[in-house]
């Protein structure tokens, strides 16, 4: 019966425990059957689905369909004077992507300038260039790819750009921020990291703010340090400026994601103010300067780093399986404990994984340790079986960093120092990514 609206913009009438109610949405391509009904699923404007009774339908009427054609302009209009220049890179993830009617799931697809015509505010915050890397979702970057973005930056920064937006998927924007606060060094200008929990042509989207608060925070502030802004609630209010090395995803969907790990973060910016409004939380960051000397340090796309996440009844052969790495992260329970101590008859394996421990840093594996815990950080000094993990070389006393920038962190120094300094840098500051005291705070304001 339904078939030939799929696709389209649809008003259903149904009768709902004996009243008339109106859904209107667009009609997805695919049905569930159970037993002999049939259902049909109906994309509403707020972007949610429900599902549609067949027998319940009492009228159908088509709506009109309204131009959803890009607009062809050009991606870099008449500059205006009097605003900063921001150049946005674009490597997909959902913040470019839109729902696929046909098969009701979320596919990349606008290109860069097709974000700038949505969010049309960002135009009257600044004079707003794109750049397309790549339309890719964030699971499928590797350490190249950070390179490829890291040397982008540097072009844009050669050109006298005021400010850099990278948008890319958010299940490894922590990694990207993380890798590029460590690459860049002495950066002139701010570069902020942007994503989206929700496809941008979603009534309830959380791209248009992070993008625009990115965009107005660059504009007016003095800032030059790698970021990510983000949602700081579910609401749409104000963003966080979260520091690139601090910042973690918690949530697998909600739009406030992302917080600041054992820190606060720098700022949190709503341009929706009556007065558009920045409230500064940590002002200890690095100011704009374009006579800063500004370099890069790649990534060696060779390096081997793997995680390991610990747990109860693990085997030795667990942590041999990364014996031919160049290192390996294991995020530890606690203040930092590995199952080493052999205490009876079925704890025999643990004097197995104390070996092979002592075994793979004996040929120049680097082991370090990162908090399971996320908040908090590790003190090696506090139980027996952690010293003997130090005496053996074990690194991670200290160690507040999160699992993910201590991968990263490990992976950059390996490509760019020997492994005797990199066994002396993990644990020193060298970006903010180690706190001088731990904080723990969810919510800013």
């Amino acid at each position: 019966m339904l078939e030939k609206y799929f696709g389209k913009t649809i008003e259903v009438e149904i009768k709902d425990k004996g009243k008339s109610v109106k859904h209107s949405g667009i009609l997805l391509t695919f049905t569930k059957k159970q037993g002999k009904k049939v259902f049909y699923f109906l994309k509403l404007d707020s972007g949610y689905n429900i599902g549609i009774d067949e027998k319940q339908v009492k009228k159908i009427k088509v709506m009109k369909k309204t131009n959803t054609k890009t607009s062809k302009t050009k991606t870099e209009t008449r500059k205006d004077s009097s605003k900063p220049t921001i150049s946005l890179l674009h490597l997909g993830g959902t913040i470019a992507s839109k729902v696929d009617y046909k098969t009701g799931a979320v596919i990349t697809e606008f290109k860069p300038e097709d974000l700038i015509n949505m969010f049309p505010e960002l135009k009257q915050i600044a004079n707003i260039e794109s750049k397309f890397i790549g339309n890719m979702w964030s699971q499928d970057l590797r350490f190249e790819h950070y390179n490829i973005i890291a040397e982008e930056i540097e072009k844009q920064i050669k050109k006298g750009v005021d400010g850099i937006i990278v948008a890319q998927g958010t299940d490894t924007l922590h990694y990207t921020s993380a890798a590029l606060s460590f690459m860049l060094d002495q950066l002139p200008i701010p570069i902020m990291l942007v994503g989206s929990q929700r496809s941008s042509d979603r009534g309830s989207t959380d791209a248009a703010l992070n993008l625009i608060n990115a965009a107005y925070f660059i504009a007016n502030s003095d800032f030059a340090e790698v970021a990510v802004c983000m949602h700081n609630s579910s609401s749409d209010d104000y963003c966080a400026i979260i520091p690139g090395t601090k910042a973690r995803k918690i949530h697998s969907s909600r739009r406030d994601a992302f917080k600041a790990i054992n820190t606060i973060p720098y700022a949190l910016v709503d341009f929706n103010k009556s007065k558009e409004d920045i409230i500064y939380l940590n002002k200890e960051f690095s100011k704009k300067n374009k006579n800063n000397k500004f370099k890069i340090k790649l990534f060696n796309n060779k390096v081997k780093v793997g995680i390991l996440k610990q747990h109860t009844h693990m085997l030795a052969e667990e942590f041999l399986f990364y014996k031919n790495y160049d290192a390996l992260v294991i995020e530890s329970t606690g203040l930092g404990n590995i199952p080493i101590t052999e205490l009876d008859k079925h704890t025999k394996e643990h004097s197995k994984i104390f070996k092979a421990l002592q075994s793979m840093i004996e040929k120049d594996l680097i082991i370090v340790l990162s908090p399971q815990t996320i908040f908090g950080r590790l003190n090696l000094n506090v139980y027996e079986n952690a010293r003997r993990q130090q005496d053996i070389g074990v690194l991670g006393h200290n160690n507040d960093m999160t699992t993910e920038t201590t991968f990263i962190k490990l992976a950059w120094l390996l490509s760019n120092f020997k492994k005797a300094e990199v066994k002396e840098l993990i644990l020193q500051n060298l970006k903010g990514e180690l706190s001088e005291s731990t904080e723990f705070i969810q919510e800013y304001i």
